[in-house]
Formats: C-alpha cells, sequence, structure tokens
C-alpha cells in the first residue's frame, strides 16, 4: 500500500467500534485485495496515522493485534510487513526457480544486481574443474515470485557457455532455459544446505532483519557426462522456503 494507492477512509468515533479495531480491519481489507502483498512492508507509522486519522497509539494497538492473528510480522528498526503466505514445497527433482514458480502458479522475476565475466578464483576453479583465471560469468539476482523478494541468487557459469548472456534479459529469462537453449542438458546438481545469519545486505534485498536465519542453499550443476555447467549460491528466506525430499532405507541396513 502506498501514498498512490486507494487511501483508506478516515476512522470515525461515531461508530460504536473502538478506533483501533477499525484500524485492524480497514488494514486488513487492504491485505485481502492484494493493495498490500504478502512480505511487503506497510507504509512508515507516521504515514499510515495520517490516512487513518488516528493516533500513533492507537495504530499501535491495532498493528499489535493483526501479529498476534499472523496477519502481519514485526522488525526491529525496520517496520511492519505482512506475513508471508503459506509457503510453498520445493521438489527433490531438479528444477530452475522459474519452472517451480509456474508450477505453482505464480510469477517469477529478478532484479539483476551483477551481470559480468570475470576470471575463476582456486575455489572456484576446482569446483569447475579448470584452470585458475578462467573466465566465468557472474550473474547476481534477487529471486522474487508475485513480486515478494525470495532469495538472492548469485550463479557462475564458465564463459565459453555463457554465449551472448550480456544480451539475455535475466529480469525474466531463465538461466536453465537460456543454457538449455544453448544446446547444454542441466542433469543432475550436488546440493548442501545449511542455516546462516542474513548479513545487512543481504537482510536488505529479502526485506528481513539483519541476523535473521537464512537458508543457504548450494548447487553445483552437471551435464550427463558430469561437465559442471553451473554453480549458484541461493540464499533464501527461512519462512518463504520449504524442501520436500524422500529418503529410502538401504536394504543392508
Amino acid at each position: 500500500m502506498s501514498t498512490d494507492q486507494r487511501p483508506p477512509a478516515a476512522l470515525t468515533t461515531e461508530y460504536p467500534e473502538p478506533l483501533w479495531r477499525q484500524a485492524r480491519a480497514a488494514l486488513r481489507e487492504r491485505m485481502a485485495t492484494g493493495e498490500v502483498k504478502a512480505g511487503s512492508r506497510l507504509p512508515p507509522e507516521r504515514e499510515l496515522c495520517q490516512l487513518l486519522g488516528i493516533s500513533r497509539v492507537t495504530l499501535r494497538k491495532a498493528l499489535t493485534s493483526l501479529v498476534e492473528e499472523g496477519v502481519l510480522r514485526a522488525a526491529q528498526g525496520r517496520g511492519w510487513y505482512v506475513a508471508a503466505a503459506e509457503r510453498k514445497e520445493w521438489p527433490n527433482t531438479l528444477e530452475s526457480f522459474s519452472e517451480t514458480a509456474h508450477r505453482m502458479g505464480l510469477v517469477p522475476t529478478s532484479r539483476v544486481l551483477r551481470g559480468e565475466v570475470g576470471p575463476a578464483t582456486f575455489d572456484e576453479a576446482e569446483a569447475f574443474q579448470i584452470a585458475p583465471g578462467t573466465p566465468l560469468y557472474r550473474l547476481e539476482r534477487v529471486r522474487m515470485l508475485d513480486a515478494v523478494p525470495i532469495a538472492v541468487d548469485q550463479s557462475l557459469v564458465p564463459a565459453d557457455i555463457a554465449v551472448g548472456f550480456d544480451e539475455v534479459d535475466f529480469t525474466t529469462c531463465s538461466l536453465y532455459d537460456t543454457i538449455a537453449r544453448l544446446g547444454h542438458q542441466l542433469a543432475q546438481a550436488d546440493t548442501t544446505i545449511e542455516a546462516r545469519p542474513a548479513d545487512a545486505a543481504l537482510a536488505g534485498h529479502l526485506a528481513i532483519a539483519a541476523g535473521t536465519p537464512v537458508l543457504d542453499m548450494r548447487q553445483i550443476v552437471r551435464d550427463r557426462t558430469q561437465r559442471p555447467l553451473l554453480s549458484s549460491a541461493i540464499r533464501y528466506a527461512g519462512d518463504r522456503y520449504r524442501l520436500r525430499t524422500s529418503f529410502m532405507r538401504s536394504s543392508g541396513a
């Protein structure tokens, strides 16, 4: 909700219902109609007070009530956020972010932070089984579903594979699809996932408080010949990601 959207009608003391309850209902209505989307931040308290015609004490009571209901969450020093919708499950098959989004009926977009070629470090060269200094295409994006930030994705692709990447609009294009269109088949991924605290930069991109746990997923994606085609480090907001998998017990157990 912003100042250029339909403003809430000023509340009135003529109704028997307390002002804070009227404010709670007005805010809940705008969240229900999609004017304020899940994961987004509400306007500053001063602006809300002016729009609703109430005091900050009254507004705080309404906001706190919505937090107790699970509709809002408070981020200290950052404001009030609409609680994310129930977490969707990511599959235990190798799907791109875009493929998973479309399967869930969501719209994937990205905000590109960096897209450039640079030399591989020793660790990166080891992961790709190439010589240090070999050119790699570095792509960093904030990944979003229905305009809500879900993750920050840092991907590396060997420059000899990333032909024409500078001309690709990665705000909407899938990296997996782009690689596949160039004739490469992404077949298998080695993956590790662990919890880490968000630093200030990551927290800003995901609209969470610094120090909030995020899920750090690192992958090496290979083709059928086991050549590494893609390396990625994707850090997901912990309340917006759930991985579904299954385990089988070996016959010798």
